[in-house]
């Protein structure tokens, strides 16, 4: 019964999990626009495209984010896909 039980838990937490996945996650540049008082985020470049790799190379690129907006912009919660 335990394990009936813990398996409906852990099937409810992965089923919420999927629901905080962003709707931007498709690749495609999500515009933000701001308003008086608020950061507006910018990238210069839209889409980069790394080339093949040897396996176990060390790729670099760094990722330019500007605010075009009048107050600090926070950016958090950053993941590599």
């Amino acid at each position: 019964m335990i394990t009936k039980r813990m398996l409906i838990f852990f099937s409810a937490i992965a089923l919420c999990a999927g629901f905080t996945v962003p709707l931007s996650a498709s690749g495609q540049p999500t515009p933000v626009t701001g308003s008086a008082g608020s950061p507006a985020i910018f990238f210069p470049e839209k889409v980069y495209e790394f080339q093949p790799v040897v396996d176990g190379v060390k790729v670099v690129h760094d990722f330019v984010v500007m605010n075009k907006g009048t107050t600090p912009l926070l950016i958090n919660n950053v993941r590599t896909g």
